[in-house]
């Protein structure tokens, strides 16, 4: 836990990124994985990962992005796309992979995904979006935590136009919406912000104990 407290402190929202810095195929394998395994409300993922590689995609999607150098120096570019609905199929989908994969009938699942419904299905199409939206920062979070455990440099993003974004990649006919960025890669030398101190409020200011 000390290590794990150590990169914490060492990681930042990076500024600048060395464009001739690389992150490994082994490494972004690592960095998946731990997206997929992320905790989410009922386990639903209701999200889709972008990974955009492609050059001329990423110069455009900057732009829509503020103009942040970020965006095309990085050596990845990930985006979280939340569903804007939660459908039937969506969690019929995810009652069959329960089934299949803890080998349990679906029959005996079938109170479990008509609680889901009850409580996801019936709620207004944009409550619906944004607490899919919510579910994209749980996956952002494991991103972070273990670019960290890699020494892997990493700036999560809220400064885009969504709707800019969502033309740029055709996500709207896709029924996803753009909820989060997050670029990675390593610190270029010249990015001063990495010599900032951490700034965050005291164990006292932030904890309430009752």
């Amino acid at each position: 836990m000390s290590t794990f407290i150590e990169n914490q402190n060492w990681r930042y929202a990076t500024k600048k990124f060395d464009a001739s810095k690389k992150i490994s195929k082994e490494d972004l394998k690592t960095l998946k994985e731990a997206i997929r395994l992320s905790t989410s409300s009922y386990g639903l993922q209701p999200y889709k990962i972008i990974i955009v590689e492609n050059p001329e995609l990423r110069a455009k999607i900057q732009p829509a992005a503020w103009g942040q150098s970020q965006i095309v120096d990085a050596s990845h570019l990930i985006i979280f796309a939340n569903e804007t609905q939660v459908e039937e199929q969506t969690i019929d989908n995810f009652i069959s992979n329960i089934s299949t994969t803890r080998n349990i009938p679906v029959e005996a699942l079938t109170g479990y995904g008509d609680f889901m419904k009850s409580k996801l299905l019936t709620l207004p199409e944009d409550t619906q979006k944004v607490w899919t939206s919510k579910q994209t920062y749980l996956a952002l979070g494991n991103l972070l935590n273990a670019a960290a455990e890699l020494k892997i440099d990493a700036t999560p993003m809220e400064g885009f136009s969504a709707e800019e974004v969502n033309e740029i990649l055709g996500l709207d006919k896709l029924g996803l919406n753009t909820s989060l960025i997050a670029t990675l890669g390593y610190r270029h030398e010249e990015d001063n912000t990495q010599h900032n101190k951490k700034v965050r409020k005291s164990e006292e200011e932030l904890f309430i104990t009752f």
